[in-house]
């Protein structure tokens, strides 16, 4: 008798599911297939679900989140950079946005942009420059820190102001930290001020001198403690590239610790390193 009870209540269960689920609305039904199917990584398949929802169903309450997740499915596949960075800009543009997800597609639109100017599209540089103005002081941040990666030094310059805010306002040590290396990569010179503030004026220096044909090119000048820093943040992997290229350096490291400096000669180009 017990285990009929048993049965006839997962029979019940069951049924009151499976009436459940027959009662969710049709744009509700598509928004969670559709979720499945991101969190499978079925990118393609999802953002065709995602693209009937919000082509059937445009006042419905989840069509605001499946712009976003829609722009999120062109942004995983190859060659839907621009769909993405439209369908990106169409979701922060509503009124019913959410704070987080808007903060995601700002950061999602810079790291887009980023990788359309580094294929030659210089013009989209301009969407990551606006965002140096943003509100969001973690959007600002974060597109100030991606612009110092640039090679064109005068575009990435024009992050330095915000980078300068974080090691002077934040209190978290780690963001400061990645904002000096990131001021480091573009002007190593706009750091003087910071590091007089922050390391004994007795503290040991980091000099790097470069002479080509004689003539002195390259004087910089770095407190030991940061350039610790900036060569610990080195990977395995750029650590091995730069040995490919001919530059141990762990080599460096130890022999500039034992002997105090190094001296590197490629035809008529000196550099001398050493720690005063």
């Amino acid at each position: 008798m017990r285990k009929v009870i048993i049965i006839l209540g997962i029979f019940l269960l069951s049924s009151m599911l499976l009436q459940a689920y027959a009662q969710v609305k049709p744009d509700e039904k598509l928004f969670r297939e559709a979720k499945v199917l991101i969190f499978d990584k079925e990118w393609k398949e999802a953002q065709e679900i995602l693209e009937e929802l919000l082509e059937k169903y445009p006042k419905s309450p989840w069509f605001s989140q499946a712009l976003f997740y829609n722009a999120k499915c062109f942004e995983e596949q190859k060659g839907k950079e621009l769909e993405a960075l439209d369908e990106y800009k169409r979701y922060i543009k509503r009124r019913d946005r959410s704070e987080s997800l808007t903060e995601e597609s700002e950061r999602s639109i810079i790291n887009i942009t980023m990788e359309l100017y580094r294929r030659g599209k210089k013009s989209y540089l301009e969407e990551v420059e606006k965002r140096l103005s943003s509100p969001n002081k973690v959007v600002k941040y974060y597109a100030a820190i991606k612009l110092s990666y640039i090679k064109d030094k005068k575009a990435a310059a024009r992050g330095v102001p915000v980078l300068k805010e974080i090691i002077r306002k934040e209190r978290d040590h780690e963001l400061r930290d990645r904002a000096r290396i990131a001021l480091l990569r573009v002007d190593p010179k706009a750091l003087k001020d910071f590091e007089e503030e922050r390391y004994d004026r007795k503290a040991k220096v980091l000099k790097i001198r470069v002479w080509e044909k004689g003539e002195l090119k390259l004087r910089i000048n770095i407190p030991w403690a940061l350039a610790d820093l900036v060569l610990g943040a080195v990977s395995e992997e750029e650590r091995e590239l730069m040995i490919e290229e001919g530059y141990d350096l762990d080599r460096i490291l130890k022999e500039l610790g034992e002997t105090g400096e190094i001296e590197i000669q490629v035809e008529e180009t000196i550099i001398k390193i050493w720690i005063e």
